[in-house]
């Protein structure tokens, strides 16, 4: 039975990225290259900045300034990274249209660059994923299973599944805004990412009061519903205006 549930919290975290890689990553061999870049970079700036903090864990204050502290540098640490994957996107995208025009092919369409930045962005969640929720799932496929007495309620390796859902979704429509704001200098999409994922990692510190799960888990979904939305409102903006909805990745 444990096996099934270990498997099942998997699935919970990374299920619909699967569903999302088969349906449309995986049909085209340069979004898988994509996912997998992305993936192992954002994996990379994870470690690195667990190296940056071990210095300073485990945190023994139990106020929760400290944790503050730590998440408002993770996030700034990648959104800062964020804007060098863009700058680097750019320069791929001036290779793939040279490229194209020579084989006298058509360039980039919209929709194509849009698909990039989804790859981009669902290699960011599930490098979320992995750290926070997958490394965490060995002791699931154990004989029991593991509450913490601050959410009592719900098992903890169900918790950081549901979490790690939930950020997976951030990150990857996140990432889709972000280019957006970024080619369009839209300043309110530009800004919308970071905050979002500032305010989703703060609210991560609920769940260290009695029960806080049971109202920041809500929270956080709702941060991810908003973020879809926001994407979903930003793409059908910018088809509607281009008017181009065929891709030739």
């Amino acid at each position: 039975m444990t096996v099934a549930a270990g498997i099942g919290y998997a699935l919970l975290a990374l299920g619909p990225s699967l569903s999302l890689f088969v349906s449309v990553i995986s049909k085209k061999p340069f979004l898988i290259l994509t996912v997998l870049s992305s993936t192992l970079l954002w994996l990379t700036s994870l470690i690195v900045l667990s190296a940056l903090w071990r210095g300073f864990l485990p945190l023994k204050s139990t106020s929760w300034w400290p944790y503050g502290l730590l998440i408002f540098t993770s996030v700034a640490f990648q959104e800062g990274l964020r804007v060098f994957v863009w700058k680097g996107y750019m320069r791929l995208e001036d290779i793939l249209n040279t490229f194209a025009d020579k084989v006298s092919k058509p360039r980039l369409y919209l929709t194509d660059k849009m698909q990039i930045a989804l790859a981009g962005g669902l290699g960011h969640g599930v490098a979320h994923a992995v750290f926070f929720c997958l490394s965490l799932l060995t002791p699931a496929f154990g004989p029991a299973t593991f509450f913490v007495d601050r959410c009592s309620q719900i098992p903890f390796f169900l918790v950081s599944a549901i979490i790690a859902l939930a950020f997976v979704t951030i990150h990857t429509f996140s990432m889709v805004i972000a280019f957006s704001g970024y080619a369009e200098g839209n300043k309110v999409d530009q800004f919308f990412v970071p905050v979002v994922h500032l305010v989703a990692g703060m609210v991560t510190l609920i769940n260290f009061a009695s029960g806080g799960c049971v109202i920041g888990i809500p929270l956080l979904y709702f941060i991810a519903i908003l973020t879809l939305i926001h994407c979903g409102r930003m793409v059908w903006r910018r088809l509607i205006g281009n008017g181009r909805t065929q891709g030739n990745l």
